[in-house]
């Protein structure tokens, strides 16, 4: 089996030229195909408003379309939809990792569709009382699968079957279903496709060719309107002439309706800026990977790790980017990031001819390190900095001390103080924060500090800039200025916020500088409001504080949490959940509540910041797993098994369904008591819908997706990110090749290169051992590829959808 993994990280930038030509409050939503995963904020009295959010996600299911909707906000009425930008699956890779401007294009009911279709067709004989013999269509529509919700509710469908011709129109229509988005409906409709000889002048062979030819099976979906007009869900079109007399099944995706209403004016309705990356991966079983996997993980064992096929990686990828993020996570996941970082750095160091400089460039250890600092740093930034980030954001003082940047009526002393209040406060949260700091980055930041302490003998300071340059400049002061990046915050900051926030960024790098710098302080800003500002500070008070705190973070004794630390707020939102109880009227209903997970219990609140009406401790939890849509005919459904009943949740989503499962999963994974079976569905009317048993307290019928206890905060797959890495490999053959020529040329020419040449940007150290790895390399991406064409041809013979 090989699994398929997809995911996008999407950045919305900004519409111009919206209609209406006036200005108007405008939102921007993301949807796969009909379901709303994500919407920005929304942006106040514009024609060309400037959304600038990010999102990133994993796609939980198939889909065919990825669409955004630009809305005209309204207070009193139902939100305008302005226009979309829809882009086909298939056509995602002509735009990922590219800015681009895309027009807005009219919203059309009959190109709004999603879902797929199961139908069985066969073509038989009859032979007619009178002794001829003619051609009958059997069309067996089984089910369908991924209709869109209508307002919010799954919806009532049915499906109409026609054969049609030049001069036939014969349709007949299916039941009616009630309340479900996956309608089983499994009913069999019969057509005469050619006539007997009887009834024509023509031979029978020439009428059958003539109209096989000719015909074709249109299958309708609709939403039963009852009293108001059906609303149509997609359509199919199959010719019948790929029967060939033999029974034909697939799955066939729905599809707009050809005829759909076009509108001359498309330039009218503005455009939409987007930059997308969507990657989708292959992933083969573990045992392909073993060889790449190997070979990765000894790389800090290389002698010079220039040779090694980490650093071959780096140097191949245009983008670094490209390389770090898949080989850090892989590194982490098998516990070999730590020797890695610490090998690369120290070749970074041998380049590094001033101490004041030390780890400033984009180079492979600081991209390792940033990446890992973002991975592993996660809760350790939620639980230090997210409530004065929420503070700021929601309750902003003005800060403005730029005299340039003054608005009229500011006083520029109170601005002063307010500014000083908020990186005080940051201030005092982060070197209070060591205790939190997790261990994997004290490790790599002590390395990190030794190194610089050896390479730089004479300069005391040193060791420390080497810690604060990372840990103050690229994480805690980073993730101040760009909140809602590192997930502290759910939207991009308004501009007043964002200046606010850039300030104390500012202030917290400085601050930061303050243990390792060796001139004065003040000499180094470039704005004289800065300077002015931190004249206020008392410098030795907080040089202290940095060097006690950078000290902390860069020693290798374990730290003990203490017992009475605050709790971590991993996730919160809104979402339904199922009565726990009866209602009067005896039956159980679904309703709105606000939920909440920290690390130590999950809640739910009738409205957000009110007092919790149910908690779970988080010990407590057995099993996280999603609950049939069988179950109460609704999507995107999951179930949180503790001591008492489950607790029956919708999300709102598919996305946020599978991140709050994800989140539950994570934090219970080392609870002993986890089940290793469950019930997929409900227990309703006195037995489990699943398999049917009549006692409530029967084990499940089904095996837990994680029934095995695992002490990690990192969720980590090392096959994707394997897979990825082989990927990268692939499409940098030719410099894979090329690196290879270097080296023999080297190894034959052992003078001075006297002209540049296509691989002078390489680092080659050792040609013969950067040699040897590369023909490993290359042999293993070759044997991968064998694989990954054998999975394709498996695939492609054996193809569930007809409309692929």
């Amino acid at each position: 089996p090989c699994n398929i993994y997809s995911n996008f990280f999407l950045f919305t930038d900004d519409a111009k030229h919206l209609v209406p030509n006036k200005m108007r409050d405008f939102f921007c939503t993301i949807n796969l195909d009909q379901e709303e995963v994500f919407r920005t904020q929304v942006v106040e009295k514009s024609l060309s408003p400037y959304f600038g959010e990010e999102f990133y996600f994993e796609i939980p299911r198939t889909f065919q379309w990825l669409s955004f909707y630009i809305y005209d906000k309204s207070v009193l009425q139902k939100d305008l939809r302005i226009g979309k930008v829809s882009i086909k699956k298939e056509d995602l890779c002509n735009y990922t990792g590219k800015e681009n401007w895309f027009m807005l294009q009219p919203v059309d009911s009959n190109s709004e569709v999603q879902g797929k279709v199961h139908l069985e067709l066969k073509l038989n004989e009859l032979i007619t009382d009178n002794g001829s013999v003619c051609q009958q269509l059997v069309v067996h529509i089984k089910e369908c699968h991924g209709l869109p919700l209508i307002n919010g509710q799954n919806c009532d469908p049915y499906a109409t079957v026609s054969l049609v011709g030049p001069s036939r129109n014969d349709q007949k229509k299916t039941k009616v279903k009630k309340k479900t988005s996956n309608p089983q409906f499994n009913e069999t409709f019969y057509f005469e496709v050619t006539r007997s000889s009887s009834y024509t002048k023509k031979s029978q062979f020439q009428v059958e060719e003539e109209d096989i030819e000719k015909l074709e099976v249109r299958v309708d979906l609709w939403n039963n309107g009852n009293l108001v007009q059906d609303i149509f869900l997609g359509e199919i079109k199959v010719p019948v002439k790929v029967l060939k007399n033999d029974s034909f099944q697939a799955w066939y995706l729905l599809q707009p309706r050809e005829n759909g209403n076009k509108s001359s004016k498309t330039d009218d309705l503005g455009s939409l800026r987007l930059n997308i990356c969507y990657t989708e991966d292959c992933v083969l079983p573990s045992e392909y990977y073993a060889s790449l996997r190997n070979l990765l993980l000894k790389s800090s064992d290389v002698q010079p790790i220039s040779a090694s096929a980490a650093y071959i990686l780096s140097e191949v990828c245009r983008d670094k980017y490209d390389a770090v993020l898949p080989l850090v996570r892989l590194l982490l996941h098998h516990r070999k990031l730590v020797p890695f970082v610490a090998a690369v750095a120290e070749l970074d160091l041998k380049d590094t001819q001033e101490a004041n400089t030390i780890f400033r460039g984009n180079s492979l250890a600081t991209r390792c390190v940033d990446e890992m600092m973002k991975i592993v740093g996660k809760h350790y930034l939620k639980v230090t900095l997210k409530a004065v980030i929420d503070e700021i954001c929601e309750s902003p003082k003005p800060c403005e001390i730029d005299p340039i940047k003054l608005r009229e009526g500011d006083n520029v002393e109170i601005n002063m103080e307010n500014l000083r209040y908020y990186v005080d406060k940051v201030f005092r949260e982060i070197v209070r924060s060591s205790i939190s700091c997790p261990t994997l980055m004290c490790d790599v930041f002590y390395s990190l500090r030794h190194l610089a302490a050896k390479r730089f003998p004479n300069d005391p300071h040193v060791q420390y800039s080497a810690v604060s340059s990372f840990v103050f400049l690229r994480f805690f002061a980073v993730a101040v200025v760009s909140p809602h990046t590192f997930h502290l915050r759910p939207h991009h900051p308004d501009a007043q916020t964002s200046r606010t926030l850039t300030l104390i960024s500012k202030a917290i790098q400085t601050l930061g500088s303050w243990g390792s710098l060796t001139k004065s302080k003040l000499s180094s800003f470039k704005e004289t409001f800065m300077c002015e500002f931190f004249k206020t500070f008392q410098e030795e008070k907080f040089t202290e504080s940095v060097k006690k705190f950078l000290d902390d973070v860069s020693s290798t004794e374990s730290k003990e949490p203490s017992g009475v630390s605050e709790p971590v707020h991993l996730k919160e939102g809104e979402m339904y959940k199922r009565a726990q109880g009866r209602t009067r009227i005896g039956k159980k209903n679904f309703k709105k509540r606000w939920f909440c997970l920290t690390s130590r219990e999950f809640t739910y609140h009738k409205q957000q910041d009110k007092e919790p009406i149910f908690t779970i401790p988080i010990k407590n939890i057995l099993a996280v797993e999603k609950l049939d849509e069988s179950s109460f005919n609704k999507k995107n459904m999951f179930q949180v098994l503790h001591g008492e009943k489950p607790l029956y949740i919708q999300a709102n989503n598919c996305v946020e369904a599978s991140e709050w499962i994800e989140a539950l999963c994570r934090v219970t994974r080392c609870n002993q008591k986890r089940l290793s079976f469950y019930h997929p569905s409900a227990f309703l009317n006195g037995n489990w819908l699943c398999c049917k048993a009549t006692m409530e307290n029967t084990e499940g019928c089904a095996r837990c997706t994680a029934d095995v206890p695992a002490d990690t905060q990192i969720e980590i797959d090392g096959d994707r990110e394997a897979e990825r890495i082989y990927s990268l490999f692939t499409i940098n053959r030719s410099k894979l090749q090329k690196l290879e020529e270097a080296c023999g040329s080297i190894a034959v020419y052992q003078g001075p290169r006297k002209e540049p040449d296509d691989y002078s940007n390489f680092t080659i150290e050792d040609s013969v051992a950067t040699f040897h790895t590369l023909q490993q390399i290359i042999d293993i991406v070759e044997k991968l590829n064998e694989s990954h064409e054998k999975y394709q041809k498996k695939r492609s013979s054996s193809a569930k959808y007809g409309s692929e």
